[in-house]
């Protein structure tokens, strides 16, 4: 007999709700952590009514120190809880930065294994919300340099219930980047009750065998319309997902480019220094023999996030992965 799996459509920042209620309910040694995530329930609301529902003890409000809440969140994990932390915008996340990478990616390897750092800390990122300066800065790249930490980063609200439990679970520290963008802006079926998606697999959302098209978090609807305009053209776009940062899928971009012989990398974060760099790499690493352009990348500007007015200038747009697609087409 088929077990029939409920689903209801949620958005994403209401799926991530979903995770936290799901591990809250289930273990006991999770604990959220954040400021404005009790009672207010979080700026996004994404902590909304749990506080109510487990208490104080379980969803705390903190201070206004981000090194410090974050400090106090790896005590927490050394010493056997499963801390979820809340940055109320990645762009906040600097003052904890010692902290995560002295510490939390650290002691795994600085006690020989003897500790683990079993932590979560959730940060929504990007621009397109018309947020003030500092609240759209898309980082990704800084936390993918330190060995020792995972970079998670959904793009719908499937995977972002799926990626947050298995987060949870994990026992080494995840850093969880939400796209602001697409917190309400999308509405995916989720299952309910407590699923996984691993981390450090990508997804193929579309197959095609003329370009690969590789993004994550927001970009990714921006690579879908791109590949959706050049259907019409009869240019078929194979649209990769990657959903994890650090460790990156190298065998999916492996795959997809040696199939294609063309690569467009889409997004959001400043062009030099950018993950769209890594990708490239392991293009060059994997499948050099098997370029027929060299690799376009679609990118923010070096430039920080502009204000309100500009900062659709700043974003990559269908319109800029359309004309890369072109030129490696082209080529």
């Amino acid at each position: 007999m088929n077990t029939v799996i409920q689903t209801k459509t949620l958005t994403l920042v209401q799926a991530i709700n979903e995770a936290m209620d799901t591990m809250l309910k289930e273990n006991e040694q999770v604990i959220l952590l954040g400021e404005d995530i009790g009672k207010n329930g979080g700026v996004f609301r994404a902590t909304d009514g749990l506080q109510e529902k487990y208490g104080e003890d379980r969803v705390l409000d903190t201070p206004l120190s981000e090194a410090g809440f974050v400090g106090a969140a790896i005590g927490m994990a050394v010493n056997g809880f499963r801390p979820v932390v809340e940055i109320q915008f990645l762009g906040f996340i600097y003052p904890a930065y010692e902290q995560i990478m002295t510490h939390a990616s650290r002691l795994r390897m600085r006690t020989m294994g003897y500790y683990t750092v079993p932590m979560v800390i959730r940060a929504p990122y990007g621009a397109g919300v018309r947020a003030p300066e500092i609240h759209c800065d898309s980082t990704e790249a800084i936390f993918t340099h330190m060995p020792g930490i995972k970079v998670v980063c959904p793009s719908n609200p499937y995977d972002a219930k799926g990626l947050l439990i298995a987060a949870i679970e994990d026992p080494d520290p995840v850093l969880f980047l939400e796209p602001m963008r697409s917190y309400r802006s999308v509405r995916d079926e989720v299952p309910d009750g407590k699923y996984i998606v691993e981390i450090g697999k990508g997804n193929r959302l579309i197959e095609g065998e003329d370009v690969t098209l590789i993004s994550w978090g927001a970009m990714v609807p921006v690579a879908l319309k791109a590949a959706e305009q050049m259907k019409v053209r009869g240019i078929h776009c194979d649209v990769l997902d990657l959903r994890t940062l650090y460790p990156l899928d190298h065998e999916l971009i492996a795959e997809s480019v040696q199939k294609t012989g063309r690569t467009v990398i889409v997004h959001e974060a400043h062009a030099t220094g950018g993950v769209g760099n890594d990708i490239v790499s392991i293009i060059n690493d994997t499948s050099f023999l098997f370029q027929k352009a060299p690799v376009e990348r679609v990118t923010g500007f070096d430039t920080p996030v502009p204000y309100f007015g500009f900062e659709d200038h700043y974003l990559p747009t269908p319109k800029r992965v359309v004309h890369a697609i072109e030129k490696v087409m082209k080529y």
